[in-house]
């Protein structure tokens, strides 16, 4: 044990001698006789944050994992947290769970600490998505909510997240206060892990009614849909909770020629056909491309383990599937949203979308073009959904979303959601066949009116302790000596969210951002070019967005000019030599 830091080792030897179970202490053990040590390291070198949004991370034995008493520690904190924070009242939880290997485990294991600390838990008696959860809180009335998923993260991840009484993920001051509440929990002894059955309460069909109804009720083209009803949709929910309302969705809408990707239908938390569950990956699509092509498709639909993300594929205008980007069907859902609401006239002057900071600005450019306010949000759908909450009343929220191809239609969910997207991306598909044209086509049309934006994102992974000590340096190495040119166009601005500081680097002048702090960094160039730095929040990445764009003066334009922004995002990424 000598080749362990002495505070990993006093770690592993509180577990191996602690109150932890005789599975646990087992696996801890074989890594000592093994030694491990950089296992080790890795699983105790420090203990698993729970972050503004949760708990994620790989599972095993170990303070830095995933497993019974992590989980249980951070749920007899949010559990202190809620009894501090409403003093005297009847507090109620809603938690759901989706299909990662162990997530149903811990999700009991979340409700048994909850009802021992006498809250009432409504707990999903099967798996359901992470959006149904967010719904759940607020028809329920409940003051949190807890979904255990690790999103689209590798087979090897679990995770928590944490929600408000708002549905939505916790924000300022009440992520440092839940934060701080399980940073208390010193010992496994100060959890309460055995249940009181008697405050908990099993639900399941009778929401995913009152979901299902209320999120078709926003439907804007249902003459469309009826006359397109037989519009060829292949959907894959790559193993995981989809499968359970994102069929009966379409089939609420209307469409009646859904085709389900067998392999992939039957949740699995092994997600034995693909690397990743993450339809942001195209090797995730492979089955639902390959039955697409058998089928002659119009849309490919597939989402993620706990269905708050979807990523789709249409025909291009050479009649090849491709897949779209989380920009590009954001921007076109912004742009389908809007249009359907002037031509009904329901604009009141009161209409909002929401984006983050690093998502496509075309689609500030199509809100301002309709004179609707477009807010930007740090990343992290909880920012888009505080906003949605603080104007619940005064605002009407229509559509937003995020590039990480997470999207949200309406205001019933405080999350993103890949079952009311789905729906509204078929809609909007139906809506333009209906026209005589194709999404794609659309997009194109999109580009030709407003400017033709093109984004990639480019993510490199660090792992372990060295990896984030790499990634700080970087982001380091960026705030203190940003590049001079990026694409052959000069930075002229660096945006700066942990400083909380825009400067101008022509006139080295300087203002405040008006933004919570985030360690992003952002650098603009003269011609309009944005390109945004920031460590992920969820996995061992720093991720590059880069954004570029110019005028398409004409369909016939747009494969130079998609070659063109093409070359010009690759030159930037090789000018930041990462």
């Amino acid at each position: 044990m000598q080749e362990l830091d002495q505070t990993i080792q006093a770690k592993v030897n509180q577990w191996l001698n602690g109150n932890y179970d005789d599975a646990t202490k087992a696996e801890i053990q074989k890594l000592v006789d093994e030694k491990a040590y950089t296992e080790l390291t890795d699983a105790f070198y420090k203990d698993l944050e729970f972050g503004t949004g949760g708990l994620r991370g790989i599972m095993g034995a170990g303070s830095n994992r995933i497993n019974k008493y992590t989980i249980g520690a951070a749920t007899q904190g949010l559990a202190n947290y809620l009894k501090a924070k409403y003093p005297g009242e009847k507090i109620k939880v809603a938690i759901a769970h989706d299909s990662r290997n162990n997530s149903d485990v811990l999700g009991k294991i979340t409700a048994d600490v909850f009802s021992a600390n006498d809250i009432h838990v409504y707990f999903f008696k099967a798996l359901r998505p992470t959006p149904e959860l967010s719904f759940a809180v607020r028809e329920l009335g409940c003051k949190s909510g807890v979904m255990l998923t690790a999103s689209h993260n590798p087979k090897e991840y679990n995770g928590y997240k944490a929600y408000g009484a708002d549905g939505g993920q916790f924000v300022a001051p009440d992520d440092k206060m839940v934060m701080d509440e399980v940073a208390k929990i010193a010992s496994v002894d100060e959890v309460k892990f055995t249940a009181k059955p008697e405050n908990i309460t099993l639900i399941g069909e009778e929401i995913d009614a009152d979901y299902l109804k209320k999120i078709t009720s926003l439907s804007v083209s249902p003459a469309a849909i009826q006359r397109q009803k037989d519009l060829k949709i292949v959907y894959s929910p790559i193993h995981g909770t989809g499968i359970t309302l994102v069929p009966k969705a379409l089939e609420m809408f209307g469409f009646e020629n859904v085709i389900l990707v067998d392999e992939q239908t039957t949740p699995d938390g092994n997600f034995p056909t693909v690397v990743y569950p993450n339809p942001e990956e195209k090797e995730a699509l492979t089955l639902a491309l390959k039955k697409a092509k058998e089928v002659d498709a119009d849309l490919v639909l597939a989402t993620d383990p706990d269905a708050d993300r979807v990523g789709i594929a249409v025909k291009n205008h050479k009649g090849e599937f491709e897949l779209l980007n989380g920009n590009q069907t954001g921007s076109l859902l912004v742009n389908y949203m809007l249009e359907a609401w002037e031509k009904e006239g329901k604009f009141t002057g009161k209409e909002y979308v929401i984006k983050t900071i690093v998502t496509s600005y075309l689609i500030d450019k199509i809100a301002a073009s309709k004179n609707v306010t477009c807010y930007n949000t740090l990343t992290g759908f909880k920012f888009i959904g505080q906003i949605m909450t603080e104007k619940l009343g005064k605002e009407t929220f229509i559509v937003g979303g995020e590039e990480s191809y997470g999207y949200l239609v309406g205001e019933f969910v405080r999350d993103k959601d890949a079952v009311v997207s789905a729906a509204f991306i078929a809609e909007m598909t139906a809506f333009y066949k209906d026209k005589g044209s194709s999404l794609y086509d659309a997009m194109i049309d999109m580009y030709v009116k407003y400017g033709f934006y093109k984004e990639k994102l480019v993510s490199i992974t660090k792992k372990g302790k060295t990896g984030a000590e790499e990634i700080k340096a970087m982001m380091e190495r960026f705030r203190n000596h940003p590049p001079a040119s990026l694409g052959g166009s000069k930075v002229v601005q660096l945006k700066d969210y942990a400083l909380q500081k825009e400067t101008d680097l022509v006139t080295n002048s300087t203002q405040a951002l008006d933004f919570p702090k985030s360690d992003v960094l952002q650098f603009i160039t003269e011609d309009g070019c944005i390109i945004s730095a920031r460590p992920s929040g969820t996995e061992p990445k720093i991720k590059f967005y880069c954004s570029v764009n110019a005028p398409l003066a004409s369909k016939a334009d747009f494969d130079k000019v998609n070659q063109d922004l093409e070359e010009k995002v690759d030159q930037i990424m090789t000018d930041l030599a990462v």
